[in-house]
């Protein structure tokens, strides 16, 4: 694998970096804060303008065609300056996605472009039920066919921007007699249809730009075109289209690790005790080397799966290892900025305590990082057997 960017892959990591430090970082403190949302979405607006909610899709919907390494370095450079910008934009790709890779012609034309132009100003990903998390198979919610139409019934949470998506990828159970997992079923369902109800909003550790609800669907009908990909292939396609997302979080987490230990390093020149500044010493250095060190590591894992996946091979073991790494990584780099801030790095007037609480969820979300090492084990120990 040739590990330098190419120029295409290296324009669009430059252009997400200058537009990140000059539009997102200075709104970011008051984003966090639950102030300027039209900024927020004004924000949106201008990275679909740019190309960045279809890096990975065809020209043909709207999409950047860019590729799946220039989607990662891409988040990254987005999450060092506002993590919550970042995860809209890696769900946005996920859906486009997701739409592109088992939507129908008419599917496709129909939403990927609205997501792509900014014209939807997201879509949203509906899986994650109360009593089905990290075991999706487990979901309960329930679509019955009605004549030519589906009629849904249940509640789906922790559903990230939700409140402004104009269409969401929801999945349900079609057939309660099959096998757990073996009857579930993937429907696009557009904001506004009746009986598809936003719910209550999250109260969150960080990430608060991003808007994260619960979705009611309560006597939800949608007509049979509705249904994307085969009935009761619903399943597979999630797990699938997690992979892909995997990267993404994994992307995110970099950034804000990247961000985190980077200010850190900045400030450790600058602070002085002990009549020199605290880069001079050896425990504020290793805590720098360590936690470089392990972001690129981190990087060199993104990388690998990015190229898999973009060369249409193997890369769910790759995903798993990459955002497992990553994000735990991102975790440990951001407390250790932390603590080379000390008390300062505890209070609002610096932003290494955001990027502390943005890093947690990372290590959740899209898998937490007990599920990855399920999955890297399975993959592992059926290469033996």
């Amino acid at each position: 694998m040739y590990l330098d960017l190419n120029e295409e892959q290296n324009l669009i990591r430059e252009t997400a970096r200058e537009f990140s430090q000059a539009v997102l970082a200075p709104v970011a403190a008051d984003l966090d804060r639950g102030e300027a949302q039209e900024t927020f979405f004004e924000n949106l607006r201008q990275l679909a303008e740019l190309g960045f909610m279809g890096l990975n899709v065809k020209a043909d919907y709207g999409g950047s065609e860019a590729g799946v390494i220039a989607f990662s370095v891409a988040l990254t450079e987005i999450a060092r300056a506002c993590a919550s910008t970042a995860v809209s934009v890696s769900v946005n790709n996920m859906i486009c996605e997701v739409i592109q890779a088992v939507g129908s012609e008419e599917q496709r034309h129909r939403y990927i472009p609205k997501i792509c132009s900014g014209e939807f100003l997201a879509g949203a990903f509906a899986l994650t039920e109360a009593g089905a998390g990290s075991d999706p198979a487990a979901m309960t919610t329930l679509a019955v066919r009605d004549g030519d139409d589906w009629v849904l019934n249940g509640s789906k949470i922790f559903i990230t921007s939700a409140p402004y998506a104009g269409v969401f990828v929801v999945w349900a159970v079609t057939d309660r007699s099959a096998a757990k997992g073996k009857g579930i079923s993937c429907f696009l369902i557009e904001a506004g249809t009746p009986g598809c109800i936003v719910g209550r909003a999250e109260e969150k550790m960080g990430q608060h730009a991003s808007a994260t609800n619960e979705l009611l669907l309560q006597d939800c009908r949608v007509p049979g075109s509705a249904l994307m990909g085969k009935l009761n292939d619903g399943f597979r396609i999630a797990v699938s289209e997690l992979a892909g997302g995997r990267i993404g979080i994994g992307s995110l987490g970099l950034g804000l690790g990247l961000q985190a230990i980077e200010t850190a390093t900045r400030y450790a020149l600058e602070r002085k005790q002990f009549d020199q500044s605290i880069s001079n010493f050896q425990a504020i250095q290793w805590k720098i080397a360590d936690a470089t060190t392990e972001l690129e590591a981190a990087r060199l894992l993104l990388m690998n799966a990015a190229f898999r996946k973009e060369q249409g091979r193997s890369y769910a073991k790759e995903a798993s290892m990459a955002k497992l790494f990553a994000t735990e990584a991102a975790n440990r780099a951001c407390y250790e900025a932390m603590q080379i801030y000390g008390g300062y790095g505890y209070t609002t007037e610096f932003a290494v305590e955001r990027y502390c609480r943005d890093a947690r969820i990372t290590t959740i979300y899209e898998g937490t990082s007990e599920i990855q090492r399920l999955i890297i084990a399975r993959e592992v120990l059926r290469s033996y057997s």
